[in-house]
């Protein structure tokens, strides 16, 4: 009897687990990931699999069927976070103040998983399969350098897939949405200049601390007063920095944050009301403002046809009670957007909790950490969603 897909992934568990547990031992920062690359690398070669090296630490594989027909690219981020581990597992970071604590060790080795499997079957494929292994996820978005160095092209890439660890849901489980389901975001950076003064004098200076309360304050009004309440914004500001004493009146002030929304009309508004109000606050509190406010990353956008394939392919592995459908989309934001800005895309959750092994924390936690159990899961299914897409459509 033919072996399924999972029966084939499963037999790469020893591979998958030493994969998997390197990379968690040996985390790098974003356009730092010099020995995750050179392993990333060094499987391909082992596979057989042709690869081209983009934006510094990324590489872009691709696997060729037998037939000509599409290209369907699957993206892995492979960075991971400044942050100390406090896990205590036995393959626990060794890179002192940096952890994969948002499982894109998983993603990187799951991608691994299913390049193994669908190399296997690359014979029978029409068309091509791209793997891209893609930097600094976490910090300024490799996505966007690796479209740019061409990964989208020769051939031409007609949609994409990409999964995202939850521990929120079980192993053995994804869970998916149509439509908007991860944030844009507009970094921002605020100085406040002002008149300085001793703190018995308040009234001979112009206050940027006040101000800058004040700020914070009226920011949250964009989404609480300036929003429908059924509309998903989030202003944050994150830091606030000023003076030296605690009897001086500072001069300068500056906050920083992000504003998140999902995109399009909102987006645009929100950067209009966030600019009025600090321009119009400033002017009140007689102090000058400096406001910069960056287009951080686009939306994730998922296509209604590719997220039908990923369901319907799910159902193939997984069972159709075990296709949650996400209720609704994220504030969090994910490069992936660039993606799938660029073609029909779909990004989705890989369920990697379990609450009697105890892996229950949530992502940018130093105790995060994924079932391992659920990484032939997610390679099978990578193969499936690309063998579907190949010879089946959407």
């Amino acid at each position: 009897m033919e072996k399924t897909l999972i029966q084939e992934a499963q037999e790469l568990i020893p591979a998958l687990e030493t994969i998997f547990c390197t990379l968690h031992e040996h985390p790098e920062l974003g356009n730092e990931e010099t020995q995750t690359s050179s392993l990333i690398r060094r499987r391909l070669e082992d596979l057989g699999i042709e690869y081209a090296v983009m934006a510094g630490t990324g590489t872009a594989a691709i696997i060729r069927g037998g037939r000509p027909g599409r290209t369907i690219g699957f993206r892995a981020d492979i960075d991971a976070l400044p942050i100390t581990e406090e896990t205590g597992l036995p393959y626990a970071s060794q890179t002192p103040g940096v952890m994969h604590a948002c499982g894109h060790d998983f993603h990187t080795a799951a991608l691994l998983g299913a390049a193994e499997l669908l190399q296997k079957h690359r014979a029978g494929l029409p068309g091509s399969v791209k793997l891209f292994f893609q930097p600094d996820e976490e910090g300024d978005g490799g996505a966007a350098r690796m479209i740019a160095s061409g990964c989208m092209e020769s051939p031409h890439v007609d949609a994409m897939l990409c999964c995202h660890v939850e521990s929120g849901i079980p192993t053995g489980t994804i869970s998916v949405r149509s439509g908007p389901i991860c944030a844009a975001s507009n970094p921002f950076t605020i100085t406040l200049r002002g008149r300085g003064s001793h703190g018995a004098k308040p009234h001979l200076g112009t206050d940027v601390i006040v101000a800058g309360a004040q700020l914070i304050t009226a920011l949250q009004t964009i989404a609480s007063r300036r929003t429908s309440p059924t509309e998903p914004v989030v202003v944050t500001v994150g830091s606030f920095h000023s003076g030296t004493a605690g009897n001086i009146l500072p001069e300068e002030a500056r906050l920083s944050g992000i504003l998140r929304t999902m995109g399009g009309p909102a987006r645009a508004r929100v950067k209009s009301d966030f600019r009025s109000l600090v321009t119009g606050i400033a002017a009140a509190m007689g102090v000058e403002a400096e406001i910069t406010l960056v287009d951080g990353y686009p939306g994730c956008l998922n296509d209604p046809a590719m997220t039908g394939l990923v369901r319907r392919s799910a159902a193939k592995l997984l069972g159709g009670k075990n296709v949650l459908e996400l209720p609704e989309p994220s504030l969090g934001t994910d490069d992936f957007g660039y993606f799938s800005e660029a073609v029909p895309g779909c990004y989705y959750y890989v369920g990697v909790g379990s609450e009697t092994k105890g892996f229950t924390a949530p992502n940018h936690n130093p105790r995060f950490a994924v079932d391992p159990d659920a990484l032939p899961l997610a390679a099978a299914l990578h193969a499936q969603t690309a063998i579907d897409f190949l010879t089946e459509g959407i």
